[in-house]
């Protein structure tokens, strides 16, 4: 599971539906992996705006890369910037979680990811 695809996913109990705290969901016990992608700048340009970078920053800094600015580099700043390019990339994309579990800060919820696949199946109780 790609970093990037964290940033868009939240808890699936319907507890948390109206919870501010049900995203970003947190990882845990992670295992990265590395994988070893061809730059593309425009994907990382065009997608920046998309993201919820308050969410990124957490979840970076969870992960245990360095901290994130507080605010996105504009479309200039990260054509003029390539080390910054080129860090996001490799978070975004490069970066990807093989094993652990993302809990959530609202009901505590812990969803199993196995093989880089997160399981959203929830018991009957929490659906």
């Amino acid at each position: 599971m790609k970093v990037l695809s964290l940033n868009f996913l939240t808890c699936a109990a319907k507890a948390c539906k109206s919870s501010s705290d049900s995203y970003p969901l947190h990882p845990k016990d992670a295992e990265l992996v590395q994988d070893e992608i061809e730059l593309n700048p425009d994907m990382i340009i065009n997608v920046l705006p998309r993201l919820d970078w308050a969410a990124l920053r957490t979840t970076s800094s969870e992960l245990g890369f360095p901290a994130l600015p507080e605010q996105p580099p504009t479309a200039e700043e990260l054509q003029a910037d390539e080390k910054t390019l080129r860090d996001l990339h490799h978070l975004l994309l490069e970066t990807q979680m093989s094993e652990g579990k993302l809990v959530c800060a609202n009901c505590g919820h812990e969803y199993a990811v196995k093989e880089g696949i997160a399981n959203f199946l929830l018991p009957s109780h929490m659906v």
